[in-house]
């Protein structure tokens, strides 16, 4: 069975790139793009891993990382952000809220396929 990926994205074209990189390797990708039901999301269709934006109408992807490591159920899933905001600041407070890595845009095919590998389990 597939392993299955949730990118919590608004962009469309980080959404298909993304998308594209990881399902060409057996991934199956969920998208999803609204940051108030993102939880929800994760909860009820928990995948292997998700990559969470930092910025998402709604909610930020901080308050959302902060809400899932909150969570019992959840706190132990792999959570890559992804943000084109790249400030040692934003770095320090995803990494402060549990994320398991942090990823700046742009960003190159082989550099999210090798750390979604790794954050999978190989």
């Amino acid at each position: 069975m597939a392993r299955r990926v949730l990118l919590i994205e608004d962009e469309p074209n980080i959404i298909e790139a993304v998308s594209f990189i990881l399902s060409r390797d057996g991934w199956t990708v969920h998208t999803h793009s609204d940051g108030l039901s993102a939880v929800e999301r994760v909860r009820a269709h928990p995948p292997d891993l998700v990559i969470l934006d930092a910025m998402l109408p709604g909610r930020s992807g901080f308050d959302i990382l902060q809400e899932l490591r909150g969570d019992p159920a959840l706190r132990a899933l792999p959570v890559m952000m992804l943000t084109a905001r790249g400030q040692a600041r934003d770095r320090d407070l995803a990494m402060r809220l549990g994320a398991s890595h942090f990823m700046t845009k742009p960003f190159s095919n082989a550099e999210v396929l090798d750390r979604v590998r790794a954050l999978a389990g190989g």
